[in-house]
């Protein structure tokens, strides 16, 4: 089975922040595509009062995905816990192939964690369009440092 691992983003008190909201809406468009037959949201709380997989679990409802299809990953702190903490739900679903759902400029760093871990996984990346040039920028940088971090956290 082919499964979306949509990776969460800032979740707001106000509601999903752009990036989050984008991120779900392409979960969606695979899962509409047939590319995939199931959608696991993760993230934990962070500014917002529901977790970031809630939040993805409510946008995938709201684009159509009925709930049969959607599990949720609700305490994940960042990209390592995403895929670590993801694993159960994957295994529960019998995934073969986990497409990544996230930036561009995330998805290398998120697949890499994902086949240290023993997933079979390509990065589905979210469109440019409906982007700040501010946020994607700031991720870009943030990756540069990342990247190497978390190479070295895997294979050490």
């Amino acid at each position: 089975m082919h499964v979306a691992l949509v990776l969460g983003s800032a979740n707001r008190p106000d509601g999903p922040s752009p990036n989050l909201l984008r991120r779900a809406r392409h979960g969606a468009q695979l899962w509409h595509e047939g590319r995939v037959q199931a959608l696991v949201g993760t993230g934990g709380v962070g500014g917002g009062t529901e977790s970031e997989a809630e939040a993805i679990a409510r946008v995938l409802m709201a684009e159509g995905v009925p709930d049969s299809a959607i599990r949720q990953e609700r305490e994940a702190r960042d990209t390592l816990e995403n895929i670590r903490l993801s694993l159960p739900l994957l295994r529960e679903l019998g995934a073969t192939e986990v497409l990544i759902v996230s930036d561009a400029v995330h998805c290398p760093r998120a697949v890499m964690t994902a086949r240290a871990h023993g997933l079979s996984a390509r990065a589905a990346p979210v469109p440019f369009r409906g982007s700040h040039l501010r946020s994607q920028s700031w991720l870009a940088l943030r990756e540069c440092a990342a990247i190497p971090l978390y190479w070295w956290r895997l294979h050490r």
